[in-house]
């Protein structure tokens, strides 16, 4: 009887265990598309994490990530980079077959690449690249570009445009927060008629290892740059709990004219699909942090009054987004910050698999 009794205990505490599991596996095989050859040595990894792998000598690949979504990124050199979504809902990630393919370039892009390269690029465009690419915060003073020598500035008189390329991945030393990041740029491109510049690539994180003393200074300026920040609000949303952690919304129409949301999980806004957080919303959110004053250098850049309590970011959107429970969300292509968000850049960029505990 007590060995029943054992068994019966052991079974459900099997059973506690895996219902709880906060982790899901991610595996498969990254082949060449024509060949059909496997591919060792192929990067693989979760952008804007710290997690990511290369594939073995049969081009397969293992990871176990934290419950949630994820873009994971497979390259390699000399092939075109496939990203794809995944998340612990997929019950397919274990056995993921991916073809990559060979990079394609026609003569008439490098030669119009090459007649709009400028020779002395970093001289004349490197600091206005680490201001809108870094960013002017405090602790972008802090970051280091490792390898500069690999970026390559593209100036386009006729549309007045800059475009920067890297001939590999930047690798970006952040000593105010703790980390290495490996940046895959896809391209920087700055606009001086329209006055508006974007970037894309692909992040992946390392922790810098320190002293107990550096070790407790990260930690600290890690909180200081999560509380407020878009992964802060997107976590709190998903978690119902916008209003406790300091956040308030207003919808603003287009002339941008506030209204004040004060439910942001009724019904027509808010619902939960598989899990995942739902937000039906079109335009553009103002989205108001009163539990920290914005940053005086934020406010003095931008000629705001300096008594400024709150900070106020914005999301433009085409058609909503979808929150995961780790704070990815998705169409991000779809998605523009605005205000403080946007002026937080690489510098105050958090990995998914941050924890603030």
């Amino acid at each position: 009887m007590k060995q029943f009794i054992s068994t019966l205990i052991a079974a459900f505490f099997s059973f506690v265990v895996f219902s709880q599991e906060k982790t899901f596996p991610v595996g498969g095989k990254v082949i060449d598309e024509k060949t059909k050859l496997p591919m060792p040595g192929a990067s693989v990894f979760c952008q804007n994490t710290t997690i990511g792998t290369i594939t073995n000598g049969e081009g397969k690949f293992f990871m176990r990530l934290n419950n949630g979504g994820y873009d994971l990124i497979i390259s390699y050199t000399g092939y075109e980079t496939k990203m794809m979504r995944i998340s612990n809902g997929n019950s397919q990630n274990d056995s993921l077959s991916i073809e990559l393919k060979e990079q394609e370039k026609s003569m008439g892009e490098v030669v119009v690449a090459g007649s709009a390269e400028v020779a002395d690029g970093w001289n004349k465009y490197g600091q206005f690249f680490i201001d809108n690419f870094i960013g002017t915060t405090p602790n972008a003073s802090h970051c280091i570009i490792e390898n500069k020598d690999s970026l390559r500035f593209y100036f386009y008189k006729k549309r007045n445009k800059l475009k920067v390329k890297g001939r590999s991945d930047i690798i970006v030393t952040n000593n105010a927060l703790g980390y290495k990041i490996k940046y895959q740029l896809d391209s920087f491109v700055y606009d001086y008629t329209a006055k508006v510049g974007s970037y894309t690539g692909y992040p992946l994180f390392e922790e810098l290892k320190g002293s107990d003393e550096q070790m407790e200074t990260w930690k600290k300026n890690r909180f200081t740059s999560y509380v407020g920040s878009r992964l802060h609000f997107m976590r709190s949303y998903y978690d119902s709990t916008l209003n406790d952690e300091g956040f308030s919304l207003e919808l603003l129409d287009a002339n941008n004219k506030a209204t004040a949301v004060d439910d942001p999980y009724d019904s027509k806004l808010f619902s939960v699909d598989s899990g995942d957080a739902v937000i039906n919303i079109k335009g553009r959110l103002r989205v108001n942090y009163k539990n920290r004053v914005p940053d005086q250098k934020y406010l003095s850049e931008n000629n705001f009054p300096l008594s400024s309590r709150v900070q106020i970011s914005a999301l433009d959107m085409t058609d909503g987004f979808v929150i995961e429970e780790n704070g990815y969300f998705y169409e991000q292509s779809e998605v523009t910050n605005m205000g403080y968000w946007a002026w937080k850049k690489l510098a105050e960029l958090l990995p998914y698999d941050y924890n603030p505990e």
